[in-house]
């Protein structure tokens, strides 16, 4: 049983590494708020946990972070799968001599191919190949089979109260740092 004096007894909740972690500071720092340490540190450290999740998946699959993300664009889009190498390099924020190097490398292993723009012959389409579609598709269900096994530490319920406490507190990030729109998917590790 887990004791807090500010909240009381709370019966049947194991503690974890976090509590103790704030245990430990509010003695040294009183004015410090439990509750917000608490939920940040826990996020925090679920975000570094599943950052490991995410490499760990990708070394699977032999891929680079860089290479996922352009793989996990082109998927996002859905068939055919395509896109000008300047609409991959706005949406995952690279330079056009990045992304031609990039295209150049999964073309190299098989995973995208270039075709001709059937609008401009001067330009060139990628698109996501069979295999560049398993690759990412491997590396992607590793990442949502764990996101989805510690969601299931929830109930139904409490899973869509998380969702929908955590929005207004993304709503106040995004209002200070806001993303840029785009039409391509972005760069996000999401199962789903």
């Amino acid at each position: 049983m887990y004791v807090n004096e500010e909240f009381g007894t709370l019966a049947n909740v194991e503690r974890d590494s976090v509590d103790r972690l704030v245990e430990r500071w509010i003695c040294i720092l009183p004015d410090l708020d439990p509750v917000v340490q608490a939920a940040i540190t826990r996020m925090q450290k679920l975000v570094k946990h599943l950052s490991r999740v995410r490499q760990s998946s990708l070394a699977r699959f032999d891929l680079q972070p860089f290479e996922y993300d352009t793989l996990h664009t082109l998927a996002g889009l859905g068939p055919p799968h395509q896109a000008g190498p300047t609409e991959l390099a706005r949406a995952t924020k690279t330079s056009s001599a990045t992304m031609t190097a990039r295209v150049d490398a999964l073309a190299e292993r098989g995973f995208v191919r270039r075709l001709p723009s059937t609008s401009d012959r001067r330009k060139v389409v990628v698109e996501l190949t069979d295999a560049g579609y398993h690759a990412w598709r491997g590396a992607i269900d590793g990442m949502g089979d764990e996101e989805t096994r510690l969601m299931n530490a929830l109930t139904p319920h409490q899973r869509r109260q998380l969702a929908d406490l955590l929005r207004p507190m993304l709503l106040v990030a995004e209002a200070d740092f806001p993303t840029q729109p785009n039409r391509l998917p972005e760069q996000s590790p999401a199962h789903r």
